[in-house]
């Protein structure tokens, strides 16, 4: 992406991750659900760590634990201290049983961090199939028994503006249609704006590390941080 463009929503999830990886006392049994090429793990390196996914990616940093689907983990109840799963959700054909398989596999007063988009284009087709709202989010998390101790915006609404610019960077067209002056015309104001775009999707990513605004707007993500209760 270059020096002059930051993805400021990737900084503040790692950021926040390496909140949650601190917060995990050490020993503790932690599971990557969706793990991918599990790019956190070095941040659990005082605890235990173990992967899971439905598919192996190439040339992971290290292999999956549990080849499996989310929804059918295979061990025991009770088993993890604490659950990480980055930008997973909206892949899964049904959240519901995913979040309640999670329930299942986290011990009593264990915690989960997840992060799922709001706003974000369509990816890893043809399994994508959600986006969710804070008001979604909390009413599966609720649905299964969780406590929700946090929900937030992942980043400020300038990264939001960022990535907008940054897609009219990669998807506006390059060439106007018509004929004689009118094509040039529109040729020349998709050529103004792309040059634009390209200053303003850094411009704002660089505001939102440094003014993370939340006061209007909408994020492109949202962060649940849940509990399983202590009674359950």
């Amino acid at each position: 992406m270059g020096p002059w463009y930051q993805n400021a929503s990737r900084v503040h999830l790692d950021r926040r991750i390496q909140a949650f990886a601190k917060g995990t006392d050490p020993g503790m049994l932690v599971l990557d659900a969706g793990a991918g090429k599990s790019p956190y793990g070095h941040w659990f390196d005082h605890a235990r760590y173990e992967l899971a996914d439905v598919v192996q990616v190439k040339d992971p940093v290290r292999p999956l634990d549990y080849l499996c689907d989310l929804a059918d983990i295979p061990v025991e109840d009770a088993r993890f201290d604490r659950i990480l799963c980055s930008q997973v959700l909206e892949h899964i054909p049904d959240p519901a049983r995913v979040l309640a398989e999670f329930y299942r596999v986290l011990k009593p007063g264990g915690r989960i961090f997840l992060s799922a988009p709001l706003f974000y284009e369509e990816h890893q087709k043809p399994r994508d199939y959600f986006r969710y709202t804070q008001f979604g989010m909390r009413r599966l998390f609720e649905q299964a028994g969780f406590d929700v101790t946090e929900l937030s915006w992942l980043e400020g609404y300038f990264a939001t503006v960022s990535y907008q610019f940054d897609q009219m960077v990669r998807f506006l067209p390059k060439d106007g249609r018509g004929r004689g002056w009118r094509r040039w015309v529109i040729r020349g104001v998709l050529v103004t704006t792309r040059l634009f775009a390209r200053f303003a999707r850094g411009a704002f990513s660089k505001a939102d590390l440094r003014w993370t605004y939340t006061t209007t707007g909408h994020p492109k993500n949202y962060v649940v941080l849940a509990e399983k209760p202590l009674a359950a």
